[in-house]
């Protein structure tokens, strides 16, 4: 039987959200990808997780949300003693040094700037997934 991997999208764009959601269950049926469409869901989203002790391997966020921004959320997640160990991947549409700089200070794992073609795409999240998949350690 194959492990399957938890990731949580928070993203409050419905278009990307599909798009990410469509991608991942092309390039990995052992993924459950989880959606939130604003901080405050994901963070609520995480405490039923945690108290559940299914928390995902895995948080994709995108910066620009209405109400808590990325950097909030993240700021949030990362100084939260249990929810800080989960890597945070920020996948957003912005290419600002100021924005990459200040993700990294906040503990994020990675960061991505949403290509504009689905191949760029669909590549991008190959290799994040062929990356954390090699980090995790699988039954035997």
């Amino acid at each position: 039987m194959s492990q399957t991997h938890s990731v949580l999208l928070v993203e409050d764009d419905q278009a990307d959200a599909y798009i990410t959601q469509k991608v991942f269950c092309d390039i990995a049926e052992d993924i459950t990808l989880s959606h939130s469409e604003t901080g405050e869901s994901a963070l609520e989203w995480l405490a039923t997780r945690q108290a559940q002790g299914t928390l995902p391997g895995l948080i994709l966020l995108d910066l620009n949300m209405p109400g808590m921004d990325g950097f909030a959320f993240l700021e949030q997640t990362k100084g939260h003693e249990t929810l800080r160990s989960i890597p945070v991947v920020v996948l957003t549409t912005s290419a600002s040094q100021g924005d990459v700089d200040r993700a990294y200070a906040l503990g994020a794992a990675g960061y991505v700037v949403k290509p504009n073609s689905i191949d760029d795409f669909t590549h991008y999240m190959q290799r994040l997934v062929g990356y954390w998949f090699s980090l995790v350690k699988r039954p035997d």
